[in-house]
């Protein structure tokens, strides 16, 4: 069976086209196409623009995944689309695309959690068993693990997701949006030599990050406009931009490495997924591999094409879905801005 997914959730928009092989065994993926809306630095992305980008490109993207795939709309089984969660606009702009191609191709529709098509994406390219599942995004952090069917939630962000913190210190800071504000906030971090003391806020198995972000945004303000220079107060030696992303980054991914252990202990797992775009930070990978090592056991990760948002992802968790009988009627081919990840039924495992 083949899949067309498509994924415009935020500022990404994806299409991918992937096969399951009929007799079982790993999935084949025939294209796996991403056009990022990029806004200027100092900016974040608002919603309404963000859609008129997602239905500028969407048709020019779905004919090159086809072509790149070398098949037809008749080698189609059936089209996948995000249903939520994600900003409202761009979610209905690629809604309707989906709705569009169902009506003219004659294929049935699959509404997809973007959240587990983040998880099954990770599991199918990593071929990780049953591991506990730190999933870190842009608009989500959540603690995962699987049980009676369901993704189940052990803990999450209260307030703003870990990726949208470091999104808006980059804008604090004015760094680039392209090809991406936490990317650049990590390049930048690589070379900070001193820690600064921030905010650290575990509640049981959840994160705050609100506080930390104001915090750090004082810091910067003084930084750039105070009348002195700051200081290091072991070594004496200048504070720079570069400290305060390194800073960051250790404080926050030290939180969610607590929070991961935790849940490790609780369910006895000895594997970690980590998925979603935050997921691609070398240090996040690197300050969870010590601690699983630690525990005698191993951390799974995924590259930046599966795990920034993708086509690829929803295709393969909606043909994991129709396979099983699951169809999204036309008239309920909705979308939702708040779309649990503990609402799917996983009804493809055991």
């Amino acid at each position: 069976m083949i899949a067309l997914g498509l994924e415009g959730s935020a500022n990404k928009l994806g299409v991918g086209l992937i096969l399951h092989p009929a007799k079982g065994g790993p999935a084949t993926i025939l294209s796996n196409i991403r056009h990022t809306f990029v806004s200027p630095p100092g900016e974040g992305f608002l919603p309404k623009d963000t859609a008129i980008h997602h239905r500028s490109w969407i048709t020019r993207l779905v004919l090159q995944a086809l072509k790149e795939a070398g098949i037809t709309v008749a080698d189609i089984d059936c089209i996948c689309y995000t249903k939520g969660p994600g900003m409202g606009a761009p979610l209905q702009s690629v809604a309707i695309a989906a709705r569009t191609l169902s009506l003219l191709w004659g294929k049935e529709l699959v509404g997809v959690n973007h959240c587990v098509g983040h998880i099954e994406m990770g599991r199918e390219i990593t071929s990780a068993q049953n591991p506990v599942v730190l999933y870190v995004s842009g608009g989500n952090t959540q603690v995962i693990a699987y049980a009676s069917q369901r993704y189940r939630i052990f803990g999450e962000a209260l307030d703003i997701a870990v990726g949208n913190c470091l999104d808006r210190f980059a804008r604090t800071l004015c760094i680039s949006n392209d090809p991406a504000p936490g990317y650049n906030i990590e390049q930048m971090a690589k070379k900070g030599r001193h820690f600064v003391e921030l905010p650290y806020t575990v509640k049981g198995m959840d994160c705050s990050f609100s506080g930390i972000l104001a915090s750090i945004d004082i810091l910067a303000d003084k930084l750039q406009n105070g009348p002195t220079e700051m200081k290091d107060e072991e070594t004496g030696e200048p504070i720079t931009r570069e400290d305060l992303c390194f800073s960051l980054q250790e404080t926050v991914y030290a939180m969610l490495v607590e929070i991961t252990e935790r849940a490790m202990a609780h369910v006895g797992s000895s594997q970690v997924l980590i998925v979603g775009g935050v997921g691609s930070n070398e240090r996040l990978q690197e300050m969870m591999g010590m601690m699983a090592k630690d525990r005698g056991g191993s951390v799974f990760a995924t590259d930046e094409r599966f795990c920034i948002d993708n086509g690829i992802m929803i295709a393969h968790a909606g043909l994991l879905a129709y396979r099983t009988g699951f169809r999204t009627p036309l008239e309920e081919s909705t979308c939702t801005q708040r779309f649990r990840t503990d609402e799917v039924f996983i009804k493809w495992r055991d």
